[in-house]
């Protein structure tokens, strides 16, 4: 396993390869279906929800219930990947595959793909706190910024390429 604390840059990145079993703590983001298109808006329009230089971005909603990524490749969330990585987002965390020209435009970018399990109460059990830090009225769609200690992952897309 590969220890990988945010801030996420590029550097960090660079020697990491396909395959590769991560634990990813410090803060993410979370942002799926409903909120991805929203925080691309507002950065096309100068105004971010959030600064979104060397993050991660799970796909996921958040609840009292726990956290469970969601499908990647779904249209609301697959197109907004490469806006995303090209401002900065370095990961994102999912489920499911990516097209061809979204691999592209990650690796462009230096940015990479990790598949995480969809294992809610696992992967809550990695949170340490939670903030709800945009778009509140979209309840579990909500943006939030976790602290998470250990979220396992393995890097699907990296280098242009695709488990």
């Amino acid at each position: 396993m590969i220890n990988l604390t945010s801030p996420f840059t590029s550097e960090k990145l660079e020697n990491l390869n396909l395959g590769d079993k991560l634990n990813i703590s410090g803060e993410i983001y979370t942002a799926r279906d409903k909120a991805l298109p929203t925080l691309v808006e507002s950065i096309k329009k100068g105004n971010p929800l959030v600064n979104v230089q060397n993050i991660a971005i799970m796909h996921t909603g958040v609840s009292d219930a726990g956290i469970g990524p969601t499908t990647s490749n779904k249209k609301e969330i697959e197109s907004n990947i490469g806006f995303l990585s090209s401002k900065g987002v370095k990961i994102h965390i999912g489920k499911g595959s990516l097209s061809n020209e979204t691999i592209e435009e990650l690796n462009k970018n230096k940015s990479i793909f990790v598949i995480t399990p969809p294992v809610t109460a696992l992967l809550s059990n990695c949170i340490l706190k939670k903030e709800c830090v945009a778009l509140p009225e979209y309840g579990m769609e909500a943006i939030y910024k976790l602290k998470v200690e250990n979220i396992p992952g393995i890097v699907a897309s990296i280098h242009g390429k695709s488990i």
